[in-house]
Parts: structure tokens; C-alpha cells; sequence
């Protein structure tokens, strides 16, 4: 994972976004020692798992040895049963309550925030948001609840794969767990999909909305199309088969997918301040 890192960095990309899962917090220091210039973002420190003053002495370590490139993504994540009677708003409320205690500055930290109420939270507490499984629509109305300043990083999971069947059975692959959890699928339906358009992975109506699939060109179109709905950053997660396998020890980085998107980036902004550092797509 650290060579991977650095390789993103050569790249050109500005931002590692860590996914949730045990020791992410770790994981991120890793990243954060084995590269130079690459901002690491947590995506996303869990608040029903992670206890927040756990948390917070890591984020002090880490941003001790690594000063202004480390973002602490956090939000309301998968949950045991039995926590299903607290209020996400008010348990994320909480959070942030003992974050502030513990000294780890509302600029250091972004909300996982989709619908209204937390989106405010996020502009209120945080340096911004970071929706995830939206849509472009999604992207402007966070930008318009947020209002101008703070940070709207939405997640884009992305296929560079032309031919639609193929592009749309990675894509299921990826969202069939996400599209069972009531968080996601609650904003899905608020943005006007259906029972019918979450089934069996997605229906090729929201697996279009949702994912940009196809040859570079249009990866790049649907990635601008959140850019001008009021994105500051889009998040890229690149699908292919092996990205979501059951077998951990099978994934893999999809390398060649990234940079084909880090040299559309170059090209497309004429290489955007220099080696290694274009701005992205």
C-alpha cells in the first residue's frame, strides 16, 4: 500500500482518500510516511466504531509528523443492532462535541454528509462535506445547502470500460451491499429512484446516475459534470473486477485505469503547474 501511494503521487494526484476498515487510522500514517506531498483523507472514520478520543490522539500524531496533510474524514457508517435507536445527528453531534475537546479543529476534519440536516452540520462543524453514491443533481444540492465556502468532496466511482453490460456488472458488484443500507438508499429515493431502481444491484437508470463508466473521455465529462454543480475535489474510485472481490488478497489497484486518467488530467489542463502535480479532472 505505500509503494501504491507513492505511485498515485508520481501520478500527479493531490489526494488518497483511506477506506474504512480496521486499523485505517494506521494505514493513513503509513501512506503519509512513504510520500512527500500527497494530502491522506480518511474515508471514513466510522463514529459508532472509532471512539472519538482514540481518534483524536492519532489525528495529533500523525499531523505532529506529516503538518497540514492529513484530512480526518469521519461519519455515521455501518452499526450494530443495538445502536440503531440512536440518532445519527445527535451521536454525530456528540462526536464532534468530544473532537473539539480534544483539540482537532473543525478545518481538520470533513463530514460523510448526504442528506439536508447533516450536510448543515458538516458546513457548520467541518471544513465540508464528503457525499458519497450521489449524483451530479446530489452535488448541487449540497452546494447549495452548504453555501460557498466549505469543502464538497463527493465520492465518483468510476468504470473505464466502454461497452455498457460489462460497465454496469462492475458497477453492481460494487453497489449491491451500499444499495441494501438505509443511509444510501434514503438519499437515492430523495433524489427520485425507486424500490424497483435499487433491486439486484441497480438498475441500469441509477448505475447510469450514479457511476461514470465508459472510455476516458467520458469518465472525464461525468467527473466535470460535479465540478460545475459546485465540487471544489471529486473523490475517484476506480472499479474493475478485482477492486471488489470477496478475497481481500485478490484486489488489487487498477494502475493502468489511473493513469489513463492522470494523463487526460495533464493533457486536458496543459499540465496544470507542473511535473507530478496536475489539477484534477
Amino acid at each position: 500500500m505505500p509503494d501504491t501511494a507513492a505511485d498515485l503521487e508520481e501520478l500527479g494526484f493531490g489526494t488518497l482518500w483511506v477506506a474504512n476498515g480496521p486499523g485505517m487510522l494506521q494505514t493513513a500514517a503509513r501512506l503519509l510516511a512513504a510520500t512527500e506531498r500527497l494530502t491522506v483523507a480518511t474515508g471514513i472514520v466510522n463514529i459508532w466504531v472509532h471512539a472519538a478520543d482514540d481518534v483524536a490522539t492519532v489525528y495529533r500524531q500523525v499531523e505532529g509528523d506529516h503538518p497540514g496533510r492529513f484530512l480526518l474524514g469521519l461519519g455515521n457508517g455501518p452499526r450494530e443492532t443495538a445502536q440503531w435507536a440512536l440518532s445519527p445527528y445527535r451521536e454525530l453531534t456528540r462526536y464532534l462535541d468530544r473532537l473539539d475537546a480534544a483539540g482537532v479543529a473543525d478545518h481538520a476534519r470533513i463530514v460523510a454528509a448526504v442528506g439536508p440536516r447533516m450536510l448543515g452540520l458538516a458546513a457548520a462543524r467541518s471544513r465540508g462535506a464528503h457525499p458519497f453514491l450521489g449524483t451530479a443533481e446530489h452535488t448541487a444540492q449540497a452546494r447549495e445547502i452548504l453555501g460557498d465556502r466549505p469543502l464538497l468532496a463527493p465520492e465518483v466511482k468510476v468504470v473505464l470500460e466502454p461497452d455498457p453490460a460489462t460497465a454496469r456488472a462492475i458497477a453492481r458488484q460494487a453497489l449491491e451491499f451500499y444499495l441494501t443500507k438505509r443511509g444510501y438508499s434514503g438519499n437515492l429515493r430523495r433524489l427520485g429512484f425507486t424500490d424497483e431502481d435499487l433491486a439486484g444491484g441497480g438498475s441500469d437508470r441509477l448505475i447510469d446516475a450514479v457511476v461514470a463508466w465508459g472510455d476516458p473521455d467520458a469518465i472525464a465529462r461525468r467527473i466535470a459534470e460535479h465540478h460545475q454543480a459546485g465540487a471544489n475535489h471529486v473523490a475517484v474510485q476506480v472499479l474493475d473486477w478485482q477492486t471488489d472481490a470477496p478475497d481481500r488478497s485478490q484486489r488489487r489497484l487498477p494502475r493502468a485505469h489511473y493513469e489513463q486518467l492522470a494523463a487526460l488530467a495533464i493533457s486536458r489542463c496543459g499540465g496544470c503547474g507542473g511535473r507530478g502535480r496536475p489539477r484534477r479532472p
